[in-house]
Formats: C-alpha cells, structure tokens, sequence
C-alpha cells in the first residue's frame, strides 16, 4: 500500500478524483435508494421500503447503476412517473449519514497538506450530484485546504478540464500528479500527460 512519501517529493500539487478515490460511491447511492425506497412507501403504501431497499441494493451490486429503475419497475410495478424522484434524489438529496472519506486518504491528504502540497480534486459526472456528495462528506477540516473542478462543467465550457486547472493555478504538467480510478485520461492537449497512480494503490494493501 503506497503512502504520502511514495509521492515524488517534486510534485507541488496533487489532483484526487472523488468517486471510489476519496470515498466508495456506494456509499452515496446506498443512501439514495433508502430514501427513495421509504419516499414510495410513504406515497404508495407498497413495496415496503425494507423490501425495495433490499432489491435495490442487491441489483446494484450486481448490474451497476444503469437501468436499476427500470429493473425495480419490473420487479414491483412502480410507476414510471417516480423515475423523477428517483433521479432528483440522485442530484439532491439529503443523506441522513454522513459520508466518511477512506481512512488512507484522509491520512494521505493530512501529509500532503503538512507537506504544503495543492489539494485539488477533479470529478466528473452530474455538477450538481458530485457538489451533493462534496456537501455530505465528512472531511475533518480538509475541504478548508482544497479546490474543487468539475470535469463535466469545464468540458461544457470547451475547456480542458486538466490544463484549465494546471493553468488556473500557475502550474506545469511536471508540477502535478493524478490520483484516480479507472481509466483517467491524464493526456493533455500539448501531447503532454499528468502522472497517474491508481487510487487503491493507497486504500487497500498490496495483493488484496
């Protein structure tokens, strides 16, 4: 499991995504379907809330996100004019728990601060749901020390999102380092390219 000195000491600034790098995005959604699940309980009286929670989770786990409403229509026969709620709750809601950062980041993002390294984070997706996520994390004073983008927004503007931020903040490509999930395209439109390292190179140990 890498720590903050496996970092090149060099590096001035280091660019988190969110998703599954800061914080599992289950977590989020886990909670966005309960409230949704005890919402159409409340207006509908069936399926139970335990009952739709339960499903919703299981087929999440296995499907993914994608099509996981229609998969509950089928199911339950709920009515397609909730797919609105379902998908407000997404970009809105109001978590009753908080979300809590992997312990190794929060660490990580401690040292880099005491290091007087730049904090940004980068995430892509929905401004609106990724600000809600932002809003409910439990951060321990962190989110004072750091600067947030959003991909989808700067995309929008016919920005590119990771030489809008090298450039917003007096920085060169050498300068930073990526720490992300996926397949993150650290290219930039010069021909150069950030560093990249996995995030769970940090929250699991090696070999798990």
């Amino acid at each position: 499991m890498l720590t903050c000195p496996d970092i090149d000491k060099g590096k001035k600034a280091i660019v988190f995504g969110l998703d599954d790098v800061l914080f599992p995005k289950k977590d989020y959604l886990l909670q966005v379907y309960y409230l949704f699940a005890h919402f159409l309980e409340y207006m509908e009286t069936v399926p139970p809330a335990k009952d739709l929670t339960h499903f919703l989770k299981t087929a999440y786990e296995h499907h993914g996100e994608s099509g996981l409403f229609d998969r509950a229509v089928d199911m339950y026969g709920i009515a397609p004019k909730y797919r609105e709620n379902f998908d407000r709750l997404h970009t809105a809601a109001k978590l009753p728990l908080k979300l809590l950062l992997y312990q190794p980041m929060l660490d990580l993002m401690s040292e880099l601060n005491e290091a007087d390294k730049k904090i940004f984070i980068l995430t892509a997706g929905n401004p609106t749901m990724q600000l809600n996520k932002l809003k409910h994390l439990e951060w321990n004073g962190l989110d004072r020390l750091l600067k947030v983008y959003f991909q989808d927004e700067l995309a929008a503007k016919q920005l590119h999102p990771l030489h809008f931020l090298l450039v917003d903040n007096g920085l060169q490509a050498s300068d930073a380092v990526c720490i992300g999930a996926g397949n993150w395209n650290t290219a930039l439109p010069d021909g150069g390219e950030i560093d990249l390292i996995d995030a769970a190179r940090f929250i699991y140990p090696a070999g798990s």
